[in-house]
């Protein structure tokens, strides 16, 4: 590994490094992905050929360096195929979320001035055919799928399968252009665009560059050490910079094996088939596997939960005494492997998580119980911190460095110190050239080669850092208490019944909160206590689930100080996805669309 972290074995470019690899490992397993129940099994050999393919074909049709096409798709093999492709031909990727709407397709098509775009299928082909009088930069569209439109006769339209025929000749003929364009790739290059969610305004395409990716994997694997025998699991949308950084890209240095799932309604079962050695996830993805063993801890006797109870006491106490360094007494050490062998074991399995080696989350903030509770089974959690304004990590916990609660101290090559306002400000090698056309917001967000963060923090004594809230989230109540609602809302959402909550009071008298419920366990619960409903709207106005809420509502109340309290609340009685706007991607509540839609419910309860 290089000293500057900016280079892997030699290479000064993800192409370079792609290539690389692809001679190097040939026929070992880079990527499995699960069809109709079997998984199926691809190659560097495999991976280096399609995106050859795709990229010379790309060439064929007039790509020149620099170049955007944008991927609109679920995560998928064709995914990573199209994404090395392009970028080995010189062009630049950008990611289109599949739950895009076609106005924020034509958006990104136009701000990005996409050439040629990958569409997933007949749904994702829809999209950007509505939009494409209104894009005038587009040429072409290329399908993944082309289920249900074998008939399609439309010029601008191609198949996957047509364009990998189309590169296989183009490379018959200049056999040498390939070669030619990743000896031509500069660390420098622009090499991915990754549009922001937007909360406020217009998203902007953040511009990772060559360098910037080829340091974000050197920080893994000086932190996290992955080897070539790990497992992950592919579920996150590769739109986002996690995925992209995780499956695309980090299997490039650690030589590792990603298992894309079938589909986003399969990830459990996928999970506990490929139980995968290490695993990054988002909050959600815990709070919901916290949520499963809750409920059925409720289903289990008597003497189940009693053992359940026993072993979970036993295993906070061995992780306290490992994350302070102390060495576990014989008794401590008996009881806590019969906690694992007899309890835990059977949980770690249902969660498809008993060979981790560790588990990381971020993107979100998360309670420190629940990380204290994955470390009580017997699997430690690491919660890390960055923005695709940074290409992924500011910050982490170690194996070797650790701190519950706080989200670890600056990676490998970074700096991370405080504004005078509490501001976390980043500076790295990973600390991106800037917003695609947008130099104002860039001169906002990086000044002297500091990244502004918005997040306020503090740093303990030892380096650890602590993010507080948002800069523009804290709440300042109508009595002048200043307020930070993540803290609040975190302990919430370790409700198993409570999906997302969204804490209101700024210069208001006190603390009240719109709250998003767990659609699968609060129906459960209305069915075993025979509560009766007819959809998820009329769930939510019943008098039990009310009280249900307002019952884990008390629970958090108790923890905090009569001011920081919440006083009263509403549910949002509309079930949400990733399509709608209160939503990002990563299914966070987004607080400024929810006060703005949600102002009349908000102002009932005042």
């Amino acid at each position: 590994m290089a000293d500057d972290l900016t280079t892997i074995d030699g290479c000064e470019t993800i192409s370079a490094l792609f290539r690389k690899r692809v001679a190097e490992l040939g026929d070992k397993v880079v990527i499995r992905e699960k069809d109709l129940g079997i998984w199926n099994e691809y190659s560097w050999s495999d991976l280096g050929a399609a995106a050859r393919s795709i990229g010379l074909g790309l060439k064929a049709l007039g790509l020149q360096r620099g170049d955007v096409c944008s991927v609109a798709s679920e995560i998928n093999k064709e995914w990573m195929f199209a994404d090395l492709g392009i970028i080995g031909a010189g062009g630049v990727t950008n990611g289109v979320y599949p739950t895009d709407a076609p106005d924020q397709v034509e958006y990104l098509i136009n701000d990005s001035g996409t050439r040629f775009y990958f569409a997933e299928d007949e749904e994702q082909l829809d999209k950007v055919l509505e939009v494409r009088e209104r894009t005038p930069t587009l040429e072409k569209v290329i399908i993944f799928d082309m289920e249900g439109l074998r008939k399609l006769d439309d010029e601008q339209c191609m198949s996957l399968e047509e364009l990998l025929l189309l590169g296989d000749e183009y490379d018959k003929t200049y056999p040498e252009t390939w070669a030619r364009e990743i000896d031509a790739a500069r660390p420098d290059d622009l090499m991915v665009l990754t549009y922001t969610s937007g909360t406020t305004g217009r998203p902007k395409g953040a511009m990772i560059g060559q360098r910037n990716m080829l340091y974000m994997l050197n920080v893994i694997q000086v932190a996290f050490e992955f080897g070539p025998d790990e497992q992950q699991l592919g579920f996150l949308p590769l739109a986002h910079i996690a995925g992209r950084m995780f499956y695309t890209f980090s299997p490039m240095c650690s030589c590792s094996v990603v298992n894309i799932v079938e589909s986003l309604e399969t990830t459990v079962q996928d999970q506990q088939e490929v139980s995968p050695t290490v695993h990054f996830a988002v909050p959600r993805v815990w709070e919901k596997q916290f949520s499963t063993v809750s409920i059925k801890l409720k289903e289990a006797t008597a003497p189940g939960r009693f053992a359940y109870d026993k072993a979970l006491a036993i295993g906070k106490r061995a992780a306290a005494a490992r994350q302070d360094g102390r060495q576990l007494s014989i008794g401590l050490r008996i009881a806590n492997f019969l906690a694992q062998k007899l309890v835990f074991k059977n949980v770690k399995e249902l969660l498809g998580i008993d060979r981790a080696r560790w588990l990381a989350t971020g993107a979100a903030p998360i309670s420190p119980d629940l990380i204290d509770w994955y470390f009580a089974l017997g699997i430690p959690m690491y919660e890390v911190y960055g923005q695709t304004e940074c290409t992924g990590l500011a910050t982490t916990n170690t194996p070797d460095e650790l701190r519950v609660g706080s989200i670890g101290k600056a990676v490998a090559g970074a700096e991370v110190i405080l504004s005078d306002e509490a501001e976390i400000l980043i500076r790295s090698p990973g600390v991106i050239a800037g917003y695609w056309n947008k130099p104002d917001k860039t001169a906002e967000t990086i000044r002297d080669g500091w990244l502004h963060t918005g997040d306020v923090g503090r740093i303990d004594e030892d380096g650890f850092i602590y993010i507080l809230d948002r800069l523009k989230d804290i709440i300042i109540t109508a009595g002048g208490k200043n307020i930070t609602p993540s803290e609040i809302e975190n302990q919430l959402k370790f409700s198993p019944y409570i999906s997302d909550a969204v804490v209101v009071g700024d210069k208001r008298p006190y603390l009240t909160c719109l709250v998003m419920i767990d659609d699968e366990n609060v129906t459960k619960f209305a069915q075993d206590n025979d509560v009766p409903f007819t959809n998820y709207t009329s769930l939510c106005h019943t008098a039990e689930v009310k009280d249900l809420i307002g019952g884990e509502i008390e629970q958090v109340n108790a923890n905090f100080a009569r001011v920081e309290t919440i006083k009263k609340f509403r549910l949002i009685d509309q079930l949400l996805d990733a399509e709608d706007e209160e939503l990002t991607p990563t299914m966070k509540l987004k607080r400024k669309v929810v006060n703005v839609k949600y102002a009349d419910l908000i102002d009932s309860m005042y």
